[in-house]
């Protein structure tokens, strides 16, 4: 059965788009550096994700000097949209109303409270 292509990249993908989002566009010592502020990885680690996600067209690069620059090429907010849609298609049947009709359920309210700080976990997101 042939892999179909996520929106949504996968974690560490996605922690290193975060890190270029911040900053605009860096190398991969500058994306390293905030990466690490969560998740302590290799350089080599982080360059070849950063390779992965030129390959996919998330991400431009070019040369300066002897490194190269990497930037964005998808904006978060469409990463986002993307996000919101693979939820919707996946438990929502991509019904927004059911998913606003979650959102607001007693029970959904209750298991806030007991979590304590009041946020829905995104393990699912």
């Amino acid at each position: 059965m042939p892999k179909t292509a996520r929106d949504v990249p996968p974690p560490l993908e996605l922690l290193c788009l975060k890190a270029l989002w911040s900053l605009e566009e860096g190398n991969v010592k500058s994306v390293q550096h905030i990466v690490a502020q969560s998740r302590p990885l290799a350089y080599t680690t982080i360059m070849t994700v950063l390779d992965r996600l030129v390959r996919k067209g998330r991400l431009a690069r070019r040369k300066v000097g002897r490194a190269f620059v990497y930037s964005p090429q998808t904006s978060r907010d469409t990463m986002r949209r993307a996000a919101v849609r693979e939820l919707l298609d996946g438990f929502f049947d991509g019904s927004e109303a059911q998913l606003l009709m979650f959102l607001r359920e007693p029970s959904v309210q209750a298991s806030r409270a007991v979590e304590g700080d009041g946020r829905i976990d995104t393990v699912l997101l």
